[in-house]
């Protein structure tokens, strides 16, 4: 049987973060990262946008999984702020989780990712011009990476990390089980066990998490699933407040139901993608930082978060059969041009072709409104009018949306102010806890849960 010192579930920005800490930190200890997916160079997606013009649906999905996590290919923004993209801040403190934050910024800065910028939303004009409009700018500080720059870190820190710790590629971990010595990882074909075991499997490890969870009867509760589409329009249409904020998180309260709709991932000069979860096809964006790989369109999702209590838990599984279904009715991923919403009917191929936005990403014509429910896309039809205020053009008959967008949140884990859970020695971190919902939280809470192993082991 082979022995580790501590072992690592998942090659997302947790388990990388916790890995080069430890590597730092404590250079004699014995580290292990399992990863369901490929290695960072054979992460490649088969569309090709010429003989593959849609997805495939891979056993594994080079988009979602991997070296690096669902976040290898995102546009590569960090947000350094306590204010969304998790909740890490209620188990360290605030103002240690900004620092962990900014941390883990100073290490990216230092493989490969000098030179970017990182912008700000705090002070700045759009703030007023958003309250007067009813709309809320959310304060935050922003590093964009690029998706290709994000590549360049991640391939950086591989290489640093691949001469000290043991990477299992494409080995998915079966079972997880506790010891008296520690922890014992099962994989297909190997069994391996640790003293520490961290678990950072990510969104798109959610059913593996739960699982994981009632074998070993750690507590959770339900999390909120966020349902919407994804905007695409000319990139002049935002260039005002994306040259100056690059990313402004926007949430408005609807009058008519009085739900939260809030822009995320918004992408200037980028591109709208699709991508595999679990066997369903949803929509997402990126972004680049070379001019070279830029578009004329900028993209950017509205999403409507839904919670469930009783009778009903499945957060998760609403939104995915809202995604079934759309990908029953499109074969993948659906586009309508708001003019053709707002008039309800579906949009043809003609009808885009002849549009001002030329699509960056080959989807089916469809109506989105046999897909999502009348309060969710109310709620977006309502924003999108709100948003003409700040940046007119947004409601232009021509600008697409695509569906939909589902952003997943696994069921939070219970765990301590260490991150550990009720098993001593079994840390749970990043998207996969439920804790945390973005790259920055991800990585902060790897570093947090590496450096208290490292002085407890």
């Amino acid at each position: 049987m082979n022995h580790y010192d501590v072992l690592i579930v998942g090659a997302g920005p947790g388990g990388i973060y916790s890995a080069y800490e430890l590597l730092k930190i404590r250079p004699d200890l014995k580290v292990a990262v399992f990863e369901r997916g490929h290695a960072l160079e054979k992460r490649k997606c088969p569309i090709d946008g010429d003989k593959v013009k849609s997805c495939i649906k891979c056993k594994t999905c080079a988009i979602m999984s991997g070296f690096g996590g669902a976040g290898a290919f995102s546009d590569g923004k960090y947000n350094l702020t306590n204010d969304f993209g998790g909740t890490l801040y209620e188990y360290v403190g605030k103002k240690k989780a900004m620092e962990l934050m900014e941390y883990v910024d100073d290490i990216n800065m230092a493989h490969g990712g000098e030179g970017t910028k990182l912008y700000t939303t705090a002070n700045t004009r759009f703030k007023k011009i958003c309250i007067q409009n009813e709309l809320n700018l959310l304060d935050a500080s922003v590093r964009h990476l690029g998706t290709d720059i994000n590549y360049i870190v991640l391939e950086n820190l591989y290489n640093e990390l691949k001469e000290h710790v043991d990477f299992f590629f494409d080995t998915p971990v079966e079972h997880v089980e506790k010891t008296e010595e520690g922890y014992l990882i099962r994989t297909e074909k190997d069994e391996y066990s640790c003293r520490k075991c961290i678990v950072s499997v990510g969104r798109s490890g959610s059913s593996w998490m739960e699982k994981v969870c009632q074998e070993l009867d750690i507590p959770t509760k339900s999390n909120r699933v966020d349902i919407g589409v994804r905007v695409e329009l000319p990139a002049v249409v935002f260039s005002e407040l994306t040259d100056e904020l690059y990313e402004s998180k926007i949430v408005y309260r609807t009058e008519k139901f009085e739900d939260r709709v809030r822009t995320f991932c918004m992408n200037p000069k980028g591109a709208v993608v699709s991508e595999n979860t679990n066997g369903i096809v949803t929509v997402n964006g990126h972004s680049y930082e070379n001019p070279d790989l830029q578009t004329e369109n900028t993209n950017f999702a509205l999403l409507v978060a839904k919670h469930f209590s009783l009778p009903f838990k499945d957060s998760n599984g609403y939104g995915e059969s809202i995604a079934r279904l759309s990908n029953m009715l499109g074969g993948g991923v659906i586009v309508q041009r708001f003019g053709d919403l707002v008039r309800g009917r579906r949009s043809t191929e003609k009808r885009i072709e002849e549009g001002l936005v030329i699509p960056t990403l080959a989807a089916t014509p469809g109506d989105l409104s046999l897909v999502l429910p009348k309060r969710i896309l109310d709620g977006i039809i309502e924003m999108i009018y709100a948003l003409d205020k700040i940046a007119p053009g947004t409601a232009n008959p021509d600008t697409l949306l695509y569906g939909v967008e589902v952003k997943f949140y696994n069921m939070e884990v219970s765990i301590d102010e260490n991150l550990e859970s009720l098993h001593k020695g079994l840390f749970i971190i990043g998207d996969g806890s439920g804790v945390t919902h973005s790259l920055s939280h991800a990585s902060a809470s790897g570093v947090y849960v590496a450096r208290y192993i490292a002085q407890n082991i």
